[in-house]
């Protein structure tokens, strides 16, 4: 750790930062429609509004993240929170489609403020508890992003969607107040430049093989997870089933049911390796699948599926991004930078390949193909279910770890 342990009230305002952050990514989008009439845009255009908060937000991870490691979190955090405000507020008083395309842009790259509250909060962890900080955060990232498009929908229909942008500037700088009054102020004291620090980001994925393990295993089930949702989006929406915004939107509080789980997951990180965790949550991801492949339209079976599914891979998030942390914890936001560019990365992949899958394979084929990266990655996490805890160094510095006499070296 570089500074005292985050109180508990730390941990708790970080998850719900990450939660109302995340959010601004998907608020706008059951709105789509009435932001093209409202500026008279076309589809494709339309289109590239949220395509634009994903860009913002994958530049945002590369060249934020390693902030994390450079300034004091209640700057760090407070700043970005009030630039979020504004872009929000830019957004709500777009004339024309360049207007709000760029103030997009800067919304998803503030919003990956999420991703530092999980570095700030493993980071700071007290001994022993870096996997329940971590999992908290992931409950409340999780439930940002499961909750977004209902919350924005809802408000947007009641407000119209510029006043729905509003409130949620107003809850960014609600934000801002709160975690720069009460998040930690003590500065990291990096190495170099910040020039440097992202010239180094390529060189960590080199250097450290459980950052490596990592990413693969992290991209394997995001892959599975944007092919299973898309696809469950496109078949719902075509028919026989023919079902509106609103039917389709229903079945994503089935994952409400998924995240409950993280809070327990992160007792299990801090008491076993997250090889172990992961591999245990790849298995009832895995499980998930198999039961939407075989159960599918019928929606107990369904609502069961994607639940346990949803379960898994937000408990294999939480494990995973554990280990990340764990490799260097003074070095958590530049870490955290390159997982997540790359997590996304290969996500994106898995979106745009769903809809040539449904046409080439059908619903079974398309869901059989993410249980098939799901056991690639349970395989894969499995193999390493034997390593001593210390090579995952979960609620272990670095420096920590160095000097341990019973502390076994890196293979």
């Amino acid at each position: 750790m570089t500074g005292p342990a985050l109180p508990r009230y730390g941990t708790a305002l970080l998850a719900a930062t990450a939660a109302t952050a995340i959010a601004n990514n998907y608020a706008l989008q059951p709105a789509l429609a009435d932001v093209a009439d409202d500026l008279g845009l076309s589809a494709t255009t339309t289109g590239l509004i949220p395509t634009a908060t994903l860009v913002g937000c994958t530049a945002g991870f590369a060249l934020l993240l390693p902030l994390t490691d450079r300034v004091a979190p209640h700057r760090l955090v407070g700043v970005q929170l009030c630039v979020l405000a504004a872009a929000l507020t830019l957004a709500a008083a777009a004339p024309n489609a360049p207007v709000l395309l760029a103030a997009h842009l800067l919304i998803g790259a503030m919003a990956g403020v999420a991703a530092q509250a999980g570095a700030i909060a493993g980071r700071y962890a007290a001994p022993g508890r870096r996997g329940r900080a971590m999992a908290t955060v992931a409950t409340g990232l999780s439930a940002g992003i499961l909750l977004s498009r209902w919350a924005g929908g809802s408000l947007a229909d009641l407000l119209g969607w510029r006043r729905m942008l509003l409130v949620l500037a107003g809850v960014a700088l609600l934000g801002a107040a709160a975690t720069g009054r009460l998040l930690p102020r003590d500065r990291p004291r990096p190495e170099g430049g910040y020039p440097a620090a992202l010239a180094a980001l390529v060189p960590l994925l080199r250097r450290h093989r459980p950052l490596r393990r990592a990413v693969v295993l992290g991209s394997l089930w995001y892959f599975a997870f944007n092919v299973v949702w898309v696809a469950l989006s496109l078949t719902l929406a075509r028919p026989p089933y023919s079902l509106d915004a609103t039917g389709v939107g229903l079945y994503g509080l089935a994952g409400l049911l998924g995240f409950a789980a993280l809070p327990f997951t992160g007792r299990l990180i801090d008491r076993y390796t997250p090889g172990r965790v992961t591999a245990g949550a790849m298995a009832a991801a895995a499980l998930g699948t198999a039961v939407l492949a075989a159960g599918f339209p019928h929606p107990v079976p369904t609502v069961l599926g994607l639940a346990l599914f949803d379960a898994g891979c937000f408990a294999a998030q939480a494990a995973n991004q554990s280990a990340v942390v764990a490799v260097d914890p003074h070095r958590s936001g530049g870490l955290t930078g390159v997982y997540l560019v790359l997590y996304f990365a290969v996500g994106a992949l898995g979106t745009a390949a769903t809809a040539p899958l449904l046409d080439t394979l059908g619903w079974r084929g398309t869901i059989l193909t993410a249980l098939a990266a799901l056991l690639t990655a349970g395989g894969l996490a499995a193999a390493r279910r034997g390593t001593p805890r210390q090579d995952d160094g979960v609620g272990v510095g670095v420096g920590e770890r160095r000097h341990r006499p019973d502390a076994l070296p890196r293979p």
